[in-house]
C-alpha cells in the first residue's frame, strides 16, 4: 500500500471540522428523540440529506446512473450504511449515553481494519495492525465495564446495537470501495440516500405511522442539525477530508468525536460517565493512534 498523506494546515482543520459535526450529531440525536420515535427519527435524516444531496448533483450538473445493477448496489450499501446503523444507534441511544455511544462508535475503525483484512489482499493484518486491533477490543471492554459482560439487560442490548451498527458501517466500507470506488461520491452518497429512503419510509409507517410535522422548534432544529448537516453536510466534507488526507489519516477523526459528544452530552443532558469509560476510550484511541502509525509504515 501507499504511504499516508502528510497533514497540511487546511486538511487538519477540515479534518477536525468533521470531528466537531459529527460530534454533536449524537447529542441532537438524542434531543430529537424525546419527542419522536426512533424510525421517525431515522427518516428524517435520510429523507432530508437526500434532497440536498441530490440537488447538489442538479447543480453540479453531474450524471445519475440509470443501470439496475448499479441502484441495486445503492441498495445494498444503503441498508448497510444508513439504514442499519442509523436505526441500531438511535434505538441504542435511548438507553445509554451519548458520550459512550460515540465510544462505540468508535469501533467502526477497528471493524473496518478487520473486514479490510478478510476481504482484500492489499490489506494485510500485519502485527502492529493486529496491536491496534487488539487495543481497540480491550478499549471497548473497559468502556462497558467487564462486570456488565455477566449480566444482560435493556443497556447491554443497547451496547450491543451500537456495536452491531459500527460493524454495518465496516462493511458498508468494504462494499462502496468494491462498487463505487470510479463513481462521484456525491452520486453514490445521493443514491445510497435515495435507496435508504426507500428502505425506512414503509418500517416508519407501520412502526410509527405517517410522521407528525406539528413539532417543537428544538426537535425541527435537531432534525436540521442531523439531517443537513451532519449527514449531507458531512458527506460532502468527509471525501474532501479524504482526497487532501487519505483514508488512514481519515481515522484520525474517530479521536475528535467522542471527546466532543461527552462534553455536548454533559453540557446539553447532564449525562455523566462512569470513569471506565474514560479509561476505555483513552485505550480505544490508543489503539486507533497505533492504526494510524501502521499505515505509514505500509
Amino acid at each position: 500500500m501507499a504511504k499516508q498523506k502528510h497533514l497540511s494546515p487546511k486538511a487538519w482543520a477540515e479534518l477536525l471540522l468533521l470531528g466537531l459535526i459529527w460530534g454533536a450529531s449524537f447529542v441532537s440525536i438524542r434531543i430529537a428523540l424525546d419527542t419522536i420515535p426512533v424510525m421517525t427519527s431515522v427518516f428524517h435524516r435520510v429523507s432530508w440529506a437526500m434532497l440536498v444531496l441530490w440537488l447538489v448533483v442538479w447543480i453540479r450538473g453531474l450524471r445519475v446512473p440509470t443501470s439496475p445493477r448499479v441502484w441495486l448496489a445503492f441498495g445494498i450499501m444503503g441498508l448497510l450504511n444508513n439504514a442499519v446503523p442509523f436505526s441500531l444507534m438511535a434505538w441504542g441511544q435511548l438507553y445509554i449515553e451519548t458520550g459512550l455511544t460515540s465510544i462505540l462508535n468508535a469501533m467502526t475503525a477497528i471493524f473496518g481494519v478487520i473486514t479490510a483484512a478478510i476481504l482484500f489482499k492489499d490489506e494485510r493484518l500485519t502485527p502492529l495492525r493486529a496491536a491496534g486491533v487488539g487495543l481497540g477490543f480491550l478499549g471497548v471492554a473497559i468502556a462497558i465495564g467487564i462486570k456488565n459482560f455477566t449480566t444482560f439487560n435493556l443497556q447491554s442490548a443497547a451496547q450491543l446495537a451500537i456495536i452491531a451498527g459500527a460493524i454495518s458501517y465496516a462493511l458498508a466500507g468494504a462494499w462502496a470501495r468494491v462498487k463505487f470506488s470510479d463513481m462521484s461520491p456525491v452520486v453514490a452518497a445521493a443514491g445510497m440516500l435515495t435507496a435508504s429512503t426507500v428502505q425506512i419510509l414503509p418500517i416508519t409507517l407501520l412502526v410509527d405511522g405517517v410522521p407528525q410535522l406539528d413539532l417543537p422548534m428544538i426537535t425541527w432544529a435537531a432534525i436540521g442539525y442531523y439531517a443537513l448537516i451532519a449527514t449531507a453536510g458531512a458527506y460532502l466534507l468527509y471525501y474532501r477530508v479524504l482526497a487532501m488526507a487519505g483514508a488512514g489519516n481519515l481515522l484520525l477523526v474517530t479521536l475528535v468525536i467522542p471527546p466532543v459528544a461527552i462534553v455536548l452530552g454533559a453540557v446539553l443532558r447532564d449525562e455523566t460517565l462512569p470513569p471506565q469509560a474514560y479509561l476505555g476510550f483513552a485505550i480505544l484511541a490508543l489503539g486507533l493512534l497505533v492504526l494510524n502509525r501502521a499505515g505509514t509504515r505500509d
